[in-house]
């Protein structure tokens, strides 16, 4: 039903611009020729969403050199082949993407701002597709990361400047063009949150801190990353999972948060089960992908902890795929002097992260700084963003290309 109300919204925008879209998507869905491919995209991906038929993805790119330029790329899928259509113009540093689940709204992080872009329009290829924008910050927020609730009322947004999450009213915002008086308020995190993830029922929602404020009086334990580990010595707590009680965020997101977990040095980026029982989080500066048992977070967060697999250097993006059953974290490795050289990514069995190192079923090939993931609506593909290499990387996850451990 979603699917066909999205391609109506697309043949009505269409006809209202006057434009004759090109080889419009056919077999949007369909595999791949081979289980890994890849785009080349004209400046450095960071997020891929997909729209809801699966038809189109919508790419956020950072400038990679004088001739490219910062903005979202368009692309099309049919056939089991994807091209890009064309790139739209986004001033500043776009990230972080969600599209709202309406398939309407694309909104962006941008650094400085956020960006609210007509799906409908750039699909259309006519009028300008940017609706408007707002500052959620009167210094530079460092916007990093965006995400809806499921009702498309509560915008939060990652701030990785103000240490902080802001929330915004959407249904507001979109009313009143996007003004600065639709935030609500902002959630307290440490330094640099990132991730915002939901649990199934929409009531919790998960956030990392790559270093837990001083307030909570955690040990120092984590060494700066990129130092040299033999010499270097601890500086820093551990980062922290905060979770958020979605419906008191409505209304007071200062105090909102619900519970603070430890979750090793440097967390970056967080997935969940479908059921909600786990939620893995990669620890950069611990090389390792952390398993947690949700169930525990209020209660007994130290204990939360179910297990550590070692990964590759540097994890930074971490995907839950094949109905919960596998995990998959991409070894950015970016802080080596090499930062060209392409990687991997590491396969974990998700039952087994209690397990450890046995935990790791192999590894899939992966560009230079494998960053983010996207995956199509019928969870059968999976899209990487290879930030350095400029491509995207696609996975058909039936024809797993495994590398045994």
């Amino acid at each position: 039903m979603l699917a066909c109300a999205w391609a109506l919204a697309t043949l009505l925008a269409s006809a209202a611009h006057g434009q004759a879209r090109a080889a419009a998507p056919t077999r949007c869905n369909d595999a791949p020729a081979s289980p890994v491919s890849y785009v080349q995209l004209p400046g450095h991906p960071f997020s891929t969403v997909a729209s809801p038929d699966g038809c189109w993805l919508f790419v956020s790119l950072t400038t990679a050199g004088p001739k490219s330029e910062d903005g979202v790329a368009l692309l099309r899928r049919s056939r089991g082949k994807i091209e890009v259509v064309k790139v739209f113009s986004v001033e500043g540093e776009p990230t972080g993407m969600t599209l709202t689940h309406d398939g309407k709204l694309l909104v962006v992080a941008n650094g400085e701002y956020v960006v609210f872009m007509d799906t409908a329009r750039m699909i259309a290829g006519g009028a300008d597709p940017m609706l408007g924008y707002l500052r959620d910050s009167k210094d530079y927020a460092g916007s990093v990361y965006v995400n809806t609730t499921a009702d498309d009322r509560l915008l939060f947004v990652s701030d990785e400047a103000e240490e902080a999450v802001t929330v915004i009213d959407l249904p507001k915002a979109r009313a009143e063009g996007f003004k600065e008086t639709a935030i609500i308020g902002r959630v307290p995190a440490g330094r640099a949150p990132i991730a915002l993830t939901f649990s199934p029922d929409g009531r919790r929602l998960y956030t990392t801190s790559q270093i837990a404020p001083e307030s909570y009086k955690w040990p120092v334990e984590c060494k700066p990353e990129g130092a040299d580990p033999a010499t270097a010595t601890p500086r820093f707590p551990q980062g922290a999972i905060i979770v958020v009680d979605v419906e008191r965020a409505r209304s007071d997101p200062a105090n909102s948060v619900a519970a603070k977990v430890p979750a090793g040095c440097s967390p970056v980026r967080l997935a969940i089960t479908p059921g909600g029982e786990r939620v893995f989080v990669t620890a950069r500066n611990s090389n390792a992908l952390l398993g947690f048992d949700t169930s525990k977070f209020a209660d007994d967060p130290a204990h939360a902890l179910v297990g550590s697999v070692p990964v590759g250097t540097s994890p930074v993006g971490v995907a839950v795929v094949n109905e919960g059953k596998l995990v998959f974290v991409t070894n950015s490795n970016r802080f080596a002097k090499d930062r060209n050289a392409r990687q991997t990514m590491t396969v974990i069995d998700a039952a087994k992260v209690g397990e450890g190192a046995s935990a790791v079923m192999g590894s899939v090939p992966a560009g230079s700084f494998p960053r983010e993931f996207g995956v199509s609506p019928d969870g059968r593909t999976l899209f990487v963003a290879n930030y350095n290499s400029n491509e995207l990387e696609v996975i058909d996850l039936a024809r797993l290309p495994l590398t045994r451990k």
